[in-house]
């Protein structure tokens, strides 16, 4: 590649994909720090939705998470009719409402934070009526299954792709990154993501999710 045609690829916008489940603080935090990236790149980033629910079936949890990840399936419907009713704006919209409420706020009334997020994406009320579930199952399933196809395996939430071929899960940060250092954060990553040849690079975790 010459050197004009390097610096000209370096100089377009660069487009990121990231799968997440609502109701996941991890995935909020890398949501969060994409969000402030685009503020100091020229970077474009497109959400999906996949789902904890879906991720979790046939498994032996303990009972207390077990009831947790199965009230995670109401608000990934949601995400999913918000999108197909309004399309990528509104989801964003939506998910960034309900990680307001629900991971920031404290509000963990998943339902009206589920609501709450709908009347901010602006689509109609009435895709709440998916919350507890029918046809969208499928449909969620095969969002889902996308998200795990590009990871190559099964994989938790978040997902993000650098270049809509290959993904991988996390990054797994918190505090979200702000400013510049987000900017650099993205730029290894995605310097990394681009590498067919690289699969991981991970350390131990020894904090919970910082929201501030």
């Amino acid at each position: 590649m010459s050197v004009n045609a390097a610096q000209s690829e370096s100089s377009a916008t660069q487009n990121v994909d990231m799968w997440f489940d609502p109701s996941c603080p991890w995935a909020w935090m890398t949501s969060r720090w994409l969000k402030n990236v685009t503020e100091v790149r020229d970077v474009q980033v497109t959400f999906h939705v996949m789902s904890l629910g879906i991720l979790n079936e046939g498994k032996e949890l303990p009972a207390d998470y077990r009831a947790h990840i199965d009230e995670t399936w109401g608000g990934a419907r949601v995400a999913l009719a918000v999108e197909e009713a309004g399309g990528k704006e509104a989801l964003d919209k939506f998910y960034t409402a309900y990680g307001e409420a629900y991971h920031v706020g404290g509000n963990h009334d998943r339902r009206a934070v589920a609501g709450l997020a709908v009347q901010a994406a602006g689509v109609a009320a009435s895709v709440m009526d998916v919350y507890e579930g029918g046809e969208i199952d499928e449909r969620l399933r095969v969002s889902h299954a996308r998200s795990q196809e590009i990871v190559g395996g099964e994989s938790g939430t978040p997902v993000v792709s650098f270049d809509g071929k290959r993904g991988y899960f996390g990054p797994v940060i918190t505090p979200a990154p702000k400013g510049e250092e987000a900017g650099q954060l993205f730029d290894g990553l995605y310097a990394l993501g681009r590498v067919e040849g690289f699969f991981e690079l991970k350390r131990a975790r020894h904090k919970g999710p910082d929201f501030s």
